[in-house]
């Protein structure tokens, strides 16, 4: 398909009247890691989608986020009387409904990597996640090191490593900006806040994730939130 012709099928497909209508709905953009990941991959493709965001961490926030899903979580994908629940399933959900944007990588190969990858850091990097918790707006240079979370940066950057030099011609990890970088850009945040000193090719790709303008977005929007988290913000002081 020519260029053009492209264009064209992907304008129809995003203005098509029979597609479901799409609201996500998602945490504080300060904190909730895994609603930048749905966000950034609708925003990076063009996906139009109503933002319905609750604030966390406050008294009635389980019951909100319960209005809209049984799981008590976000993000949640509604999509017509489809609800998805789970960042790694609203991904594929709308990689399914728009398959001409190449939300995953073309190539088989690459594609297995992507998808392998985005599970590891679904399921993995516990120590990460909890030593290391996403505050864009913080500043906190050599907190929450631990053993775990090191051993898990040691593996990010390795994952980053074999994509990049693997099938990323050093640009993302797969070459044009997937569902895999959208995963990945909390950990991006992550070592921002955190001052994580990278291989100068590794702190290139950060620096291009941060600057993609569906990441600049949500930092933006994150940098102008009032609500603060005390507990989450104290705990990398450990």
């Amino acid at each position: 398909m020519q260029d053009t012709e492209l264009e064209t099928a992907l304008a129809a497909l995003l203005t098509d009247n029979k597609k479901p209508r799409l609201q996500l709905v998602i945490g504080n953009k300060n904190y909730s890691s895994w609603s930048m990941r749905p966000w950034v991959v609708m925003k990076a493709f063009g996906i139009p989608f109503e933002e319905i965001l609750i604030l966390l961490g406050k008294p009635g926030t389980t019951a909100q986020i319960l209005e809209y899903s049984p799981a008590g979580r976000v993000p949640v994908l509604l999509a017509n009387e489809v609800t998805v629940w789970d960042s790694l399933a609203i991904c594929e959900f709308l990689a399914e409904q728009f398959p001409l944007l190449n939300l995953w990588p073309e190539n088989i190969a690459a594609r297995a990597m992507a998808r392998s990858v985005c599970a590891e850091m679904h399921s993995g990097f516990a120590a990460l996640r909890f030593d290391m918790p996403m505050n864009i707006r913080a500043k906190l240079p050599g907190k929450g090191r631990t053993i775990g979370s090191q051993a898990d940066i040691g593996r990010i950057c390795e994952i980053w490593e074999d994509c990049l030099s693997g099938y990323g011609a050093h640009q993302f990890l797969f070459g044009d900006f997937s569902i895999a970088d959208a995963y990945f850009a909390p950990v991006v945040m992550r070592f921002r806040t955190y001052g994580v000193s990278l291989a100068p090719a590794l702190q290139a790709y950060v620096e291009r994730v941060t600057a993609h303008p569906a990441v600049a977005e949500w930092i933006r929007d994150a940098e102008v939130e009032t609500h603060d988290m005390p507990g989450h913000d104290a705990r990398p002081a450990f």
